[in-house]
């Protein structure tokens, strides 16, 4: 805790109010701090404070007051006198009692302020009314109702009279006047005369456009394996209680049917499913097939519009929806009757925040099915390796679908070694002629293409081939990527931009050269080799506009494309019965990454790309480019063979005390002073080694170390990010409540230098 932060607790509960007070609140704020502070409540805020509303409160030296939420409500006086609430800024309570006991636990777990997780829980929608309005409602006041005679009224007035009696119930002031076809006048007349009465309502105005209508179809019926999994899973969800299953089917073989019956059992209990899935992609299609199946669907993801998403999240707060689909953060939604929770793709690494609060949303929902008590259904055809070291423990009850539906076969994958291409001249190009066959052939019979390359831009580096000189960042040590539409290069960890070289900077020389491939070039060469055929891109940069993937997707579906290439978000879940070949142009991308996570990123990437391939009767094949096909990874992903991808790397993990044998914790100090960020890293490393040397006395009355591994400092392997020098160590230790003991013990004692910021993440996987 730095000395600031130090100085604003103290002055935040020192300052006595000035009457005594009869109700006390318990606020915390966004801080990185781990209690709350008490503040008194006013007689005239009694009838508003709730717990789990926002309110202004005073914080710090003078008169400076913030934003905090309240948690907790008490009579019993604190032991020294406190500063009172300003003001209570909400009607309604925007967390629920699960929320508030699931964000106090990811507060504890992952090591943040209480209020950080708080404010990153509500959206900006929610908090801020965005999407609502304010209007006047009209409704006859029953009382009245004899009040005058017809004789009184004039034809109109006694018209919207009718009309409201009719309704019993408000009717929103211009509505009531176009239904009645009239003016202001009659409405206006009945309530000077007592027989109604106006008051004013905030309302939603979203519209909710998330997903295209398709037709409905009924349940489908169930093969063998699903019908296994069924009545395994059935019992749990009509009996009610925690219970996690992992449900580890190849692709093709029908989660997505076994999530629908699950998500109706629970439903038709009345009670609300909430689904999870890694990608913004994916979302259309999920709501799709959950529409009129499931009741009404609410969308939650990040890039929804304030007004959009702020609507959903009230309408699942007021139980108007019954499902709820969405990314990371739709963990969070204020389901009050929460009956299962599905994570899809339970594997991906887009569930992991990257900003305080760092959470895995995976684990966060497990954690929140665990506290509401109800199962949740963990998928996916390549589970994480935590994952299935949970079901091998019994944690997890691990539930299989080996087969695609109706007996349709895997997709056969072919490996193209890329070291043995005859060279080409001119430009080189990132399709092999056994590539560019495979996809004139499956064009020629009807069929569509899909091309997976995971790195968008045009040019992935420039270089001078004179000097050598590569072309980088001014604030980051990563090359900097060229975009040919943008006409700019372009950092894709800072958003950085400059204008592209046309003479060395550093010799002066014009030969510079735009080498490397990125998905913008990729849709260039493909345009020019495939004529005549309809080509797409999905990538960070033709993505950003609001239902871009909707559209794109629906087009496909309907044959409107021929080759849709793209990153990974083409990768996960995407149904297209009539993709017959799906090409990997470049497997190579991510496998040499520092990161002992690789290997398990790159198996499961290839597996759920070649998934998307013969889901239709004409079947489908894969081709995989690459030029290290011996991998283990690659080999394995192109012989379907999770098993021994499992065991072979499982084995690497338990040699070398990696997740999920042992818990990790990361930490990163920087600063925009090299010298300072590593003089810190130093210290507090040096702190973690003094808090491992008071040994704990075992039975025998023998000292042992503590079971924890300090590994650092040392440059992180983007030492310079975004201007700031970076320094990184991590704990390893097979105990998380001695991880999070330590941690607790020595990060608090710090005395953070000015000009130096450090970040602690918890179950850490971007190790870059």
């Amino acid at each position: 805790m730095t000395d600031t932060m130090q100085r604003e607790l103290f002055s935040s509960e020192t300052p006595a109010t000035e009457q005594k007070a009869t109700l006390f609140a318990d606020v915390v704020f966004d801080r990185p701090l781990d209690h709350a502070f008490t503040y008194a409540v006013g007689v005239e805020l009694h009838e508003r404070i709730a717990v789990g509303k926002r309110v202004r409160a005073p914080f710090g030296r003078g008169d400076k007051s913030e934003i905090g939420y309240c948690v907790r409500l008490c009579e019993t006086a604190p032991e020294r006198s406190v500063k009172a609430l300003v003001a209570v800024l909400d009607d309604q309570p925007l967390l629920t009692d699960h929320l508030l006991r699931l964000t106090r636990w990811m507060a504890d777990y992952y090591l943040c302020g209480w209020g950080q997780v708080l404010n990153a829980v509500v959206p900006a929608g929610a908090r801020d009314k965005s999407g609502t309005r304010t209007l006047a409602f009209v409704e006859a006041i029953p009382e009245a109702a004899e009040q005058e005679t017809s004789s009184a009224l004039t034809a109109k007035q006694q018209s919207v009279l009718e009309l409201l009696r009719r309704a019993g119930k408000p009717i929103e002031q211009r509505q009531l006047a176009r239904q009645a076809k009239c003016g202001p006048g009659p409405i206006e007349a009945l309530i000077l005369k007592g027989l109604a009465r106006r008051f004013s309502r905030r309302v939603d105005r979203f519209v909710d456009g998330a997903a295209e209508e398709e037709t409905p179809h009924g349940p489908l019926v169930l093969n063998d394996d699903q019908q296994s999994v069924w009545n395994r899973l059935e019992p749990a969800l009509k009996q009610g209680g925690f219970h996690a299953f992992l449900l580890h089917g190849v692709t093709g073989s029908g989660k997505t049917e076994i999530y629908l019956r699950a998500i109706e059992e629970v439903i038709q209990r009345g009670k609300e499913a909430l689904v999870m899935v890694p990608e913004i992609s994916l979302t259309p299609q999920t709501i799709q097939r959950f529409r009129g199946r499931c009741g009404e669907v609410a969308v939650l993801h990040s890039h929804l519009g304030n007004a959009e998403r702020g609507g959903h999240w009230r309408r699942v707060a007021t139980g108007q929806a019954q499902v709820i689909v969405g990314a990371r953060s739709a963990v969070f939604a204020p389901a009050n009757r929460l009956g299962l929770i599905v994570v899809d793709e339970e594997h991906e690494n887009t569930f992991k925040q990257d900003t305080t609060p760092r959470y895995h949303g995976r684990d966060v929902a497990v954690m929140r099915a665990r506290l509401e008590n109800i199962p949740i259904l963990l998928g996916s055809a390549t589970p994480s390796l935590e994952s299935w070291h949970n079901a091998e423990r019994g944690q997890y009850t691990l539930l299989t679908l080996p087969q695609r539906v109706l007996d349709r076969p895997l997709p056969q994958v072919g490996l193209i070694d890329l070291r043995h291409q005859p060279p080409k001249r001119g430009r080189p190009l990132a399709v092999s002629d056994a590539l560019e066959y495979a996809m004139k052939t499956s064009l020629k019979a009807g069929g569509q293409v899909m091309l997976l390359l995971n790195r968008r831009g045009f040019s992935t580096h420039i270089h001078c081939p004179s000097c050598g000189h590569i072309e980088t960042c001014r604030f980051c040590d990563l090359a900097l990527t060229y975009h040919k539409e943008r006409d700019v290069m372009l950092c894709h960890y800072c958003g950085y931009e400059q204008e592209p070289q046309r003479n060395c900077p550093s010799c002066g020389l014009s030969a510079i050269r735009y080498q490397g491939l990125g998905t913008e070039k990729l849709q260039v060469e493909i345009e020019e080799r495939f004529p005549g055929y309809v080509v797409r891109r999905m990538d960070g940069d033709t993505m950003r506009k609001p239902g871009s993937h909707a559209r794109v997707l629906a087009a496909f579906r309907k044959g409107l494309i021929h080759i849709l290439l793209g990153t990974q978000m083409i990768a996960k879940g995407l149904d297209f019965p009539n993709v017959t070949l799906v090409g990997v142009v470049n497997a190579d991308m991510g496998l040499h990454f520092p990161d002992f996570r690789s290997a398990e990123r790159t198996f499961q990437l290839l597996s759920q790309v070649a998934g998307r391939a013969g889901r239709g009767p004409q079947g489908g094949r894969v081709l995989i480019q690459t030029f290290a096909p011996e991998h283990p990874s690659i080999a394995l992903a192109a012989a379907h063979d999770y098993a021994g991808f499992v065991a072979a790397e499982m084995a690497h993990r338990r040699q070398h005390n990696y997740p999920p044998f042992q818990r990790l914790a990361r930490l990163i100090v920087r600063s925009r002073d090299r010298e300072a960020a590593c003089a810190f890293a130093d210290l507090l490393a040096d702190a973690f080694q003094r808090a491992l040397h008071p040994s704990i006395q075992s039975k025998g009355g023998e000292a042992t170390p503590l079971e924890l591994r300090v590994l650092g400092p040392a440059e992180a392997p983007v030492f310079r990010l975004k201007g700031y020098y970076r320094y990184h160590f991590q704990l390893q230790s097979p105990s998380p409540a001695l991880l999070h003991q330590v941690l607790r013990t020595v990060l608090p004692a710090q005395r953070v230098p000015n000009g130096v910021e450090f970040t602690l993440d918890v179950d850490p996987f971007n190790m870059l």
